[in-house]
């Protein structure tokens, strides 16, 4: 009878594995597929709502919401560990003070983490590899701000066995982006940034298309009389993955997720069917879940 309790636990377990490894190469596939109908969704610094930005709990959160990829931000401490960390400093989002480059990592492991209401919490700062071993299998991420230290953060990706799960984002030009991060572009998943009301934003995005086609644009626009959006659509739709934020007006045209509360089909709905999103990054992912689901948009 212990034998087959033993072999009961170790089927589900093995079990448990195999669909979470399932669930990740679906999701990457999602993400690679230029076609793909259904809308994905990226929560800003991880699950904030629920736990402290870019703490492990964020992560998790998102995971057992089924969101298919969180964002994190990746700071470098004094003595080189990379940690989790959207500002330049502790100070508001830890019961610390000072710049994390001036601080070792015993001492950011010796802070708290504040919730979104400036409540201290029991999270505490965690490490990128912490992090990563989360998401492993479970969930896409989108790194921030590690673009410039890339060959540490692959350092731990390859430790971590992570790096399939991994999108990474910058503005450089095509020519630049080749000469600086060639060696890692067959590794994760890269995408380009691109403000597409500036000027010279459309030369910027054929020549990404022509040189390497990418598997996403994360498109940023202010001006909601803007032209360059559809425009985007219109160039791009079915050939690469549009990616639109919805975290604060100015990157959207006003589409924003406050604004989605009181009308969203004329924003996430703005988004989605007349400018093409197929990935929007959001910092209210259940409403956005929600909606999707509610339009046949998303598991």
């Amino acid at each position: 009878m212990k034998k087959i309790y033993v072999l009961i636990l170790l089927y589900c377990f093995c079990s448990s594995v195999l669909f979470a490894q399932h669930r990740a190469q679906l999701l990457r596939e999602d993400f690679l597929n230029p076609r793909l109908k259904k809308v994905l969704v990226v929560s800003h610094r991880g699950n904030w709502r629920s736990a402290p930005e870019n703490s492990l709990a964020a992560i998790d959160s998102a995971i057992v919401m089924k969101i298919d990829a969180v964002e994190i931000d990746v700071r470098k401490t004094k003595d080189g560990h990379l940690v989790l960390m959207h500002d330049n400093t502790v100070d508001r989002t830890t019961n610390g003070k000072g710049k994390v480059a001036n601080l070792t990592l015993a001492q950011i492991k010796s802070l708290r983490l504040k919730d979104k209401d400036g409540n201290l919490t029991e999270h505490t700062v965690p490490t990128l590899e912490e992090a990563m071993l989360v998401a492993k299998n479970k969930i896409m991420v989108n790194l921030d701000k590690a673009y410039s230290i890339f060959p540490e953060v692959y350092d731990v990706l390859e430790r971590t066995g992570t790096a399939n799960i991994v999108i990474m984002k910058g503005g450089a030009p095509v020519e630049k982006l080749r000469k600086e991060f060639s060696q890692y572009l067959d590794k994760v998943i890269y995408m380009p940034i691109v403000t597409i009301d500036k000027s010279g934003a459309e030369a910027f995005v054929k020549d990404y298309m022509k040189e390497m086609r990418p598997a996403a644009f994360e498109l940023c626009y202010s001006d909601p009389a803007s032209r360059m959006p559809k425009k985007m659509k219109k160039m791009l739709f079915k050939k690469t993955l549009l990616w639109y934020n919805s975290l604060w007006p100015s990157l959207n045209g006003g589409h924003d997720d406050e604004a989605a509360l009181k009308d969203a089909d004329g924003n996430y709905g703005y988004l989605i069917d007349k400018l093409g999103a197929r990935i929007i990054q959001t910092d209210n992912p259940a409403y956005l879940l929600q909606y999707l689901r509610g339009r046949g948009l998303h598991d």
